[in-house]
């Protein structure tokens, strides 16, 4: 059993211990969104099917309007309409306008639009105060070309992304399956909330933070509720959990004689590694328990969400084949002070801001509690300042930041 890795060292074992998933589901496109395609998509349609108007106002030949002005004005002969999904039937000829819509196909023999505010209707001819040009005409084919690909397998399918994979007219989809994800706390203390709170008791918060987690991150969480700290129990518990790709647990997983997680897999699991050189979320354990991936979080609220996000999201994007990385890392001016953490990397929750004039475009503050038991610095706090080890971050020095919720403005 490996123990005491950098955070390199860790992240790089949980993703060689990661298997993409290879089911495929066909969703329709009202379930689609945050899904991952599961293959390339190619339009099935030429859009727009035919040269179209970007705007009202009438179609005509250009070299027939040359000219026009306020001063003056060209005269049309107005011989018809053509409205989105019913094309003008004849062919347009010289000296002659037709009336266009937004959407609308091109006449035959037009090449060139006047918006409907540049004209002036008299009767059976149209007036015309500017030369109709071809910059509003829409080519055939200029958003999506029929047969090439335009979303990619890995993709996640935002509600544009959505709205494109209709456009190239899919009706479903094909996804890859979310992975199921096992989420069992342990610990004799700990109760469900809306529950009578017994002394010493605490509520069962890292089951709904961590679920939420792992569904933001594109997973189906499984609350397997909680166990007490007794080894048969959570085997029984593990053993009866059905088909899961991965199992997160938390607590149990340190030094004590009720640390009942670690003490299982060293009985009858496959231990990747056992703590990582950070803070919060110091004690993990990385392992497989009958051929199934187990992550085994701290007990403390702070750390339990710090590890999943920095390696349980990177494994699920994995698993669902997602090319967008699982977080990224910006730079920011510290408002305040960041107290490192000797040899460990330090991961402190921050508010982090968006500020044009800042280094980086951004400044940092600290929450006012960075103890990983304080809950709410992840519910205020938006980011992690990292301290590099060995390292404190003084006030007004530039740090990487990874943020993990939206980025308030200045």
């Amino acid at each position: 059993m490996r123990t005491s890795l950098t955070v390199e060292e860790a992240l790089q074992t949980v993703l060689e211990h990661t298997r993409p998933l290879t089911e495929v589901e066909e969703v329709p496109l009202t379930e689609a969104l945050g899904r991952v395609l599961a293959r390339d998509l190619e339009a099935l349609a030429d859009h727009p099917d035919v040269d179209n108007t970007a705007v009202d106002g009438y179609a005509a030949r250009a070299e027939d309007t040359a000219g026009a002005s306020p001063e003056n004005p060209v005269r049309l002969r107005w011989i018809g309409e053509s409205p989105a999904g019913r094309p003008f039937p004849s062919r347009l000829g010289p000296g002659e306008a037709v009336s266009v819509y937004t959407g609308a196909p091109l006449p035959e023999g037009a090449d060139a639009v006047v918006a409907v505010e540049d004209t002036e209707r008299d009767g059976e001819f149209v007036v015309l105060y500017k030369p109709a040009t071809p910059k509003d005409i829409r080519p055939k084919a200029q958003d999506l070309q029929k047969g090439r690909v335009y979303l990619k397998r890995g993709d996640v399918l935002t509600p544009g992304r959505v709205g494109l994979a209709a456009g190239m007219g899919h009706a479903t989809l094909p996804v890859v399956r979310r992975p199921r994800v096992g989420i069992l706390s342990t610990g004799d203390e700990v109760v469900e909330p809306g529950t009578p709170l017994p002394p010493g008791g605490v509520y069962n918060s890292n089951a709904y933070s961590v679920a939420a987690l792992v569904r933001e991150a594109g997973g189906e969480p499984v609350l397997l509720g909680k166990v007490d700290d007794t080894i048969p129990e959570l085997k029984a518990r593990l053993e009866g959990a059905g088909r899961l790709d991965l199992i997160l647990t938390s607590g149990g997983v340190s030094m004590g004689d009720y640390d009942i997680v670690r003490h299982l897999l060293e009985q009858e699991g496959t231990i990747h590694f056992w703590k990582i050189l950070q803070r919060p979320g110091g004690p993990p354990l990385f392992a497989e328990f009958a051929g199934t991936p187990l992550f085994g979080l701290p007990g403390n609220p702070v750390s339990a969400m710090v590890v999943f996000f920095l390696y349980g999201r990177p494994m699920l994007f994995k698993m669902l084949g997602r090319t967008d990385p699982p977080y990224r890392k910006v730079r920011a001016v510290a408002d305040d002070f960041f107290k490192g953490a000797g040899k460990k990397v330090a991961f402190r929750r921050a508010v982090l801001r968006y500020d044009p004039g800042a280094p980086g475009g951004h400044r940092a503050a600290s929450v006012d509690n960075q103890s990983s038991g304080v809950l709410r610095s992840m519910a205020f706090g938006n980011a992690l300042v990292i301290v590099p080890p060995h390292a404190h971050v003084e006030a007004g020095e530039v740090v990487d930041v990874i943020p993990f919720g939206e980025v308030q403005s200045a």
